[in-house]
C-alpha cells in the first residue's frame, strides 16, 4: 500500500486549458486583416505583415505597415481634435475615460486570451495581473482628468503625444500610457509593437463605443519605420517611450534641440537582495514572481539575486528545488507558470548570453523538463560562479535567466546592487524593518520592493534613475509628464548677449606682476584654472573691470570629484540645508551695496539693487522649500503603503543665464542645493563677477566644500564637457543659446542623464511663476516609491 508521501509525489495538476473560441470568432470578424485606426475609423489593410502565436508559431492575422503618409495623416487627426478635447473639459473628459475602464472591465476575458495568443504569456498573468491594471489605470486618471483643473491649474495638456511601447505588456503600458495622456487633454498617436499589436487594435474598437471622439486615440502598427517617423514628425509636442535603453538613447539624440518633451522608461538590471534574517520561502516565492514573472520578459525582473553568505548555499538549494516545480507549457494552460518567449529571435538572444557566461566559468542549471517541439521556449535558468563585471550579471538578458552572489555585510549588498548603469527597481528581504528601509534609500533605484516583487498600481509612480530613463509612469508625478506649465508660455525670447571677454594668459604680459585673476571655487577653496588662461570682463561703458579664470575639461573634472566627495550635502537633514541658504541670503545682504555697484558696471542696470533684494528673498523661498517639499504615502490596493521619497538627483550642472547676473544664478543653484544635489555652477559668460563676489559670502555661511563648484568660462565649452561627463546626472542650461542647448540634450544621450534647457527663450527671472515653483522642484529632484507591505 503507498504511503501519503508517495501519492502526494505522483499528483500532479491536470490540464485547464482556457478557450479561444471567442479571440477566435473576433479575429474572423475582420477577415484576420487590419487597417490602422486612425480619425475614429479604421482605414484599408494595404501593406501588411503577419501576427503569430509565439507558443506554436501559428499566424494569427495581418496587421498593417503604416507608411509615413499614415504617420502624417495620424497626427493631423490628433492636432485637429485635440482643442476640443480640451474644451470637453475635465469632467466631460473623466466620462470617456470611465467608460473605457468598465469597456475592459467588460471585455476582460476576450482581452487576456487575445493577449495571450499574441504575446505568449500565461492566461493567469493576463488574466489576473495586465487586465486589472489597465482597467485601474483608466478608473484612476478619471479622477485625475475631474480634477485637473483643481490639482493642476498652473498647467495646460501639452498637445499630441507620440507613444510606443514594447511587446512584453501590451495592454498595459497602453493603459499606462493612454489614460494620463487623455485626462491630461491630450490626443495620441499610439504604436504598438511590431510582435503584439492586436490588443491595441481591439482596444480601438472599444474606443469606438466608449464614445472617445475622432481623432483623439489614433493607433499605427508597424516596424521601427513607423516608431522614426512618430519621433521625428515636427506635429509631435511630447514622446513617450518605454524600450531599450539603445533606443532610447536613439530617441534622445533625435529630438535634441526640438523642444519636445521626452520620457522615457528603459532596460533594468535589477537587485533582489535576501538578508539572512529573512524569511527565506516567502523571499524564493518572492524570487519567482519576480524574475519568472512574463518569463523574465520584464524591464524591472529582478535578474540579479544577492544573498547574504551565511544562509546562501541554503537559499540557493530552495531555488533549485523551486525551479523543479514551475511548470512550463502551453500559456493557455491555467495550470502553468512559464509560456512562450515573443519571438524566436528572442530566444536566440538568451541562448547566446547563457553560452557566454559558460564560455566564462559560470555554472549553468536547469530543471529538468520538457518543452513543446514548436514556438520560442526558454527553461527557467539560474547562473553561479559569475564576476560581478560578467556580461550576464551587468546586461539586461529580458528573459528567464538569473545570476546568483553571495555579500557579507549590507554595505556590500547596496554596493553590489548599484554595480550597474541601471536603476530601475530592486527588492529587499528582511525581516527588520529598520534594516530594509536604511537600504532602500541607499539603492539608486526609482522603485523598491520591501518583502514583495512586483507590485504596480496607478497611484504609485514607476521609473527609474540612470540608464533605466527618466519620467514616471502612473501617480500625480505622471500627470506632470504630459502637463506643461502655463508660466512656459510666457518666456521671453532669449536677450541679445553682449560681446565676451577675450582669452589671455592669466598673468598678463609681465612674468612679475601680481595676479589678481578671480580664480575658480573647487571643494570649497578658490583655484587656479588649469589652463592658466583668463578672461578680460569689460562693464557696460567698455572700460575692463576684471579677469576670470577661463576654466576647461580639467577644472569641471576636479569640480566633480569635489561633488562627489560631498555627497555628506545630500544625506543632510532639510532643516540643515535651509539654514544654510538662509545664512547665505544674510550674508549677502550684508553686502548688499557691494553687489549692486556690481551688477550696475557689469550690466549697466539702472536697478541694480533690486535685483540683489530679489536675489535674497529667491534664497529665502527656496530654503523655505527645502523642509517642505515632502513626499507621499499612497494607499495602493494591497495590505500596505507606498512611500514616495523625493531624493535628490545627484550632481548636477547648470550654465546660468547672461542676463541677471546674479539673480540667475541664485534662482537656478538655490534649489538644486535645497534638495540636497551638488553642484558645478558655470555663471554668466558675459558678466560673471556676481557670482565670482560670492565665494566670501559662501565660505561664512557653513556650505560644505564641494557642495557648490563655482567654474567660470566659455557656456559652450563647458556645457560640452559636462554633459559628456557620465558622474554629472543632470545637466541645465539657461543661456538663451539654441544650438547649445541642443547639443547638451544630445551629448547627454550617452549615458541618459537628465537635462533642462531653455532653447531659444529667455525667462524673465523676477518672476516667480518662471523661475520658481514645483516645476523647477521636480527638476531637482527624482521620486522613489518605496513599497512597504503590513503584516508580512
Amino acid at each position: 500500500m503507498p504511503t501519503i508521501k508517495e501519492i502526494l509525489q505522483t499528483m500532479d495538476y491536470g490540464p485547464a486549458p482556457e478557450s479561444t473560441k471567442e479571440a477566435q470568432a473576433w479575429l474572423e470578424s475582420h477577415g484576420r486583416r487590419f487597417g490602422l485606426f486612425v480619425d475614429g475609423a479604421w482605414l484599408d489593410a494595404l501593406d501588411t505583415f503577419g501576427s503569430f502565436n509565439p507558443a506554436d508559431g501559428s499566424e494569427l492575422a495581418q496587421v498593417t505597415q503604416a507608411s509615413q503618409a499614415d504617420v502624417d495623416r495620424a497626427v493631423e487627426a490628433a492636432r485637429r481634435a485635440q482643442p476640443g478635447w480640451v474644451a470637453l473639459g475635465g469632467h466631460g473628459r473623466a466620462k470617456v475615460l470611465y467608460a473605457l475602464a468598465r469597456l475592459l472591465q467588460k471585455h476582460s476575458r476576450l482581452f487576456a486570451v487575445l493577449e495571450t495568443l499574441d504575446n505568449g504569456k500565461t492566461i493567469r498573468e493576463t488574466r489576473d495581473a495586465d487586465l486589472p491594471l489597465a482597467a485601474r489605470h483608466f478608473y484612476h486618471h478619471a479622477g485625475w482628468a475631474q480634477l485637473q483643473s483643481e490639482e493642476f491649474a498652473d498647467y495646460r495638456a501639452v498637445g499630441v503625444v507620440g507613444q510606443i511601447v514594447p511587446w512584453n505588456f501590451p495592454l498595459l503600458m497602453l493603459a499606462w500610457k493612454i489614460a494620463p495622456a487623455l485626462a491630461a487633454g491630450n490626443t495620441v498617436v499610439f504604436k504598438p509593437a511590431e510582435f503584439t499589436s492586436l490588443t491595441a487594435l481591439l482596444f480601438a474598437e472599444i474606443c469606438q463605443q466608449a464614445g472617445v471622439p475622432a481623432g483623439v486615440v489614433n493607433i499605427v502598427t508597424g516596424d521601427g519605420r513607423v516608431g522614426e517617423a512618430i519621433v521625428n514628425h515636427p506635429g509631435i509636442d511630447k514622446l513617450a517611450f518605454t524600450g531599450s535603453t539603445e533606443v532610447g538613447r536613439i530617441i534622445r539624440k533625435a529630438t535634441a534641440g526640438t523642444g519636445k518633451k521626452l520620457s522615457l522608461e528603459l532596460g533594468g538590471k535589477s537587485p533582489f537582495i535576501v538578508f539572512d534574517d529573512a524569511d527565506l520561502d516567502a523571499a524564493v516565492e518572492g524570487l519567482v514572481d519576480s524574475i519568472w514573472f512574463n518569463q523574465g520578459q520584464v524591464c524591472c525582473a529582478g535578474s540579479r539575486l544577492l544573498v547574504q553568505e551565511s544562509v546562501y548555499p541554503r537559499f540557493i538549494e530552495k531555488v533549485k528545488a523551486r525551479m523543479r516545480n514551475l511548470r512550463v507549457g502551453s500559456p493557455l494552460d491555467k495550470s502553468n507558470d512559464i509560456g512562450a518567449l515573443v519571438d524566436p529571435v528572442q530566444q536566440q538572444r538568451i541562448h547566446g548570453l547563457v553560452e557566454s557566461a559558460r564560455a566564462e566559468g559560470c555554472e549553468i542549471w536547469q530543471p529538468e523538463a520538457e518543452t513543446p517541439q514548436a514556438g520560442a521556449w526558454y527553461l527557467p535558468t539560474l547562473i553561479t560562479g559569475a564576476s560581478t563585471s560578467a556580461t550576464v550579471a551587468q546586461t539586461e538578458i529580458f528573459g528567464p535567466v538569473l545570476v546568483a552572489s553571495s555579500f557579507r555585510t549590507p554595505g556590500e549588498a547596496v554596493q553590489l546592487a548599484n554595480n550597474t548603469v541601471y536603476g530601475l527597481a530592486a527588492c529587499v528581504w528582511s525581516e527588520s524593518i529598520s534594516l530594509a528601509l536604511d537600504v532602500a534609500p541607499q539603492i539608486k533605484a526609482g522603485v523598491v520592493w520591501i518583502n514583495t516583487a512586483n507590485q504596480f498600481d496607478a497611484a504609485c509612480g514607476f521609473g527609474g534613475y540612470k540608464e533605466s530613463g527618466f519620467g514616471r509612469e502612473g501617480g500625480k508625478e505622471g500627470m506632470v509628464e504630459y502637463l506643461m506649465p502655463l508660466a512656459e508660455d510666457a518666456r521671453p525670447a532669449a536677450p541679445v548677449v553682449a560681446e565676451k571677454g577675450k582669452v589671455k594668459l592669466a598673468s598678463g604680459d609681465n612674468p612679475f606682476a601680481v595676479d589678481r585673476t578671480a580664480k575658480l571655487y573647487i571643494g570649497g577653496k578658490q583655484a587656479r584654472p588649469d589652463g592658466a588662461y583668463s578672461r578680460a570682463i569689460v562693464g557696460a561703458n567698455g572700460e575692463f573691470l576684471a579677469d576670470v579664470g577661463e576654466g576647461n575639461r580639467k577644472d569641471i573634472r576636479n569640480a566633480v570629484e569635489a561633488a562627489h566627495k560631498a555627497s555628506g550635502w545630500a544625506k543632510a537633514t532639510a532643516h540643515n540645508r535651509a539654514q544654510v541658504l538662509y545664512y547665505i541670503a544674510e550674508n549677502l545682504a550684508v553686502r548688499a551695496d557691494e553687489f549692486a555697484a556690481r551688477i550696475a558696471a557689469q550690466t549697466g542696470a539702472r536697478d541694480a539693487a533690486r535685483e540683489v533684494q530679489a536675489s535674497i528673498e529667491r534664497l529665502f523661498y527656496w530654503a523655505a522649500w527645502a523642509d517642505k517639499y515632502d513626499g507621499l504615502a499612497h494607499q495602493p490596493p494591497m495590505h500596505g503603503i507606498t512611500v514616495a521619497l523625493n531624493e535628490p538627483v545627484g550632481v548636477i550642472g547648470i550654465v546660468c543665464p547672461n542676463e541677471n547676473p546674479l539673480l540667475g544664478f541664485i534662482s537656478l543653484v538655490a534649489p538644486a542645493l535645497a534638495l540636497g544635489n551638488r553642484v558645478i555652477a558655470v555663471p554668466s559668460e558675459v558678466h560673471p563677477l556676481s557670482s565670482v563676489d560670492l565665494y566670501q559670502v559662501l565660505d561664512t555661511s557653513d556650505l560644505p566644500g564641494g557642495a557648490l563648484n563655482i567654474v567660470t568660462g566659455s557656456h559652450d565649452e563647458l556645457a560640452r564637457t559636462l554633459a559628456s561627463h557620465f558622474d554629472v546626472d543632470a545637466v541645465w542650461r539657461h543661456d538663451g543659446s539654441a544650438e547649445g542647448c541642443a547639443e547638451v540634450e544630445r551629448l547627454a544621450a550617452e549615458s541618459l542623464k537628465r537635462t533642462w534647457t531653455g532653447g531659444a527663450k529667455g525667462r524673465d527671472w523676477f518672476d516667480a511663476k518662471q523661475a520658481g515653483g514645483r516645476t523647477v522642484l521636480q527638476h531637482a529632484s527624482q521620486v522613489k516609491n518605496v513599497w512597504i507591505p503590513y503584516g508580512v
